[in-house]
């Protein structure tokens, strides 16, 4: 530690105003704050209302996806190992070096581990560099300070992703969601689209090959198997709904995780585990997910009202909803996204209502993209403004009019 604190302190004129590096100083700060705590002081009196910062928070997001995280690098390693051991096929590739040394045993919960850390973690690496890459690209010319928003945009951009995807798809779709959804707009705090949704929404529309079917979610070559999302979308009721094996997939195996899917959508037991720390920080909006969670049952109750023959995705219940596809993990850490989503509390309501209305819309309307999630909450992130310009003009007419009420009754 002594040596990282006489280098940064060496290194530091350089950078600073003035020195031979002073263009670079975002490089240098970033790197310097991450690995050390900042020696900047106040010079004035200062008023502290809370220890929380952007990068305390940032942090506890971070923290709060580990479960999530976590059971999904087990989870795809469980369904690979599985269908190596059911099937008879053979893992291949690079990641074979370090698969092997723990052996491809789908009842080892250390096996299925690293064989899911093998997929996840590249998907992973190659999003965090070139993303902060085109962060400091960006914090250069401009002049300013990396931010660490990034930090959760990279995490959750990775673990919204199949585990089959090629990496130079992975840092595609986190360019385009970093230069386009955000850089281009000025940065964090100005962009009005989720960065890390809009990253893998590119991935969808241009590489649809890669980002659904029924040949993605299980990472070894040759596999071919549906989701449950996928299951209801082809018209297969829930009682219907089996694997590749032949196990029928029960709302409970939905419900923890034990299916296909993106890596970190999988377990919505492990995503609430989330919910409840972003909740108790009061870093996320509890209204949003309530919202949402309210938007999806109504809509989908509606649809179950009237039924129809042709289109069976109008029977499937509520509750299957909630637990299939990737709509817990984007009610938790998608939709409360602190810059996208509404920011006055009627806003929020109304905010994610839309999204659980548009997800179910777009899943039971519209075949072709079962995922309606991802959908809904970009679609709802351009109505974000809009509610909350009308609640605010609400509240500002209801003043008027109260202070008009008190100026009446003193006259």
């Amino acid at each position: 530690m002594k040596f990282l604190h006489n280098m940064f302190d060496r290194l530091g004129p350089s950078f600073s105003k003035g020195g031979k590096y002073e263009k670079y100083y975002a490089v240098y700060e970033a790197l310097d704050t991450f690995l050390r705590q900042p020696d900047i002081t106040t010079h004035s009196a200062s008023h502290v209302r809370d220890g929380i910062d952007l990068k305390r928070i940032m942090i506890t997001v971070w923290l709060c996806t580990f479960p999530a995280m976590f059971w999904g690098m087990y989870n795809v390693g469980h369904q690979a190992l599985m269908a190596i051991s059911q099937l008879g096929l053979q893992p291949e590739g690079w990641r074979t070096i370090i698969t092997q040394l723990a052996g491809y045993d789908p009842n080892s919960i250390w096996a299925c581990f690293v064989y899911g850390a093998m997929q996840f973690l590249p998907i992973y690496i190659v999003t965090f560099a070139v993303g902060i890459a085109w962060e400091m690209i960006f914090a250069v010319v401009r002049g300013h300070e990396v931010n660490e928003g990034f930090f959760v945009t990279s995490v959750l951009f990775a673990l919204c992703l199949p585990p089959n995807i090629p990496l130079w798809q992975v840092a595609l779709g986190i360019s385009f969601g970093v230069v386009v959804a955000k850089e281009v707009f000025g940065g964090t705090g100005k962009n009005f689209l989720n960065p890390a949704l809009s990253g893998r929404a590119f991935l969808y529309f241009a590489y649809p090959a890669y980002m659904s079917g029924d040949t993605i979610w299980t990472a070894v070559d040759g596999f071919s198997g549906a989701t449950p999302l996928g299951l209801a979308a082809l018209g297969i009721s829930p009682e219907k709904f089996v694997d590749t094996y032949g196990q029928v997939i029960t709302w409970s195996d939905a419900f923890f995780g034990n299916i296909q899917g993106s890596i970190g959508e999988v377990s919505t037991f492990a995503i609430l585990i989330g919910a409840v720390g972003l909740l108790w920080t009061r870093i996320a909006s509890w209204r949003i997910m309530a919202g949402c969670v309210v938007g999806l049952i109504a809509t989908s109750l509606v649809f179950n009202i009237f039924g129809s023959a042709d289109n069976l995705m109008m029977q499937l219940p509520f509750y299957w909803h909630l637990v299939i596809g990737g709509f817990a993990f984007g009610a938790v850490f998608m939709a409360t996204d602190p810059v996208s989503a509404a920011h006055t509390n009627k806003g929020r309501w109304a905010y994610g209502i839309l999204i659980g209305f548009m997800t179910v819309v777009i899943r039971v309307v519209n075949p072709a993209f079962p995922e309606g999630i991802m959908l809904a909450i970009l679609f709802a992130n351009l109505f974000a403004p809009l509610f909350d310009y009308f609640v605010t003009q609400a509240n500002i007419k209801r003043q008027t009019a109260r202070r008009m009420r008190h100026v009446a009754i003193s006259k």
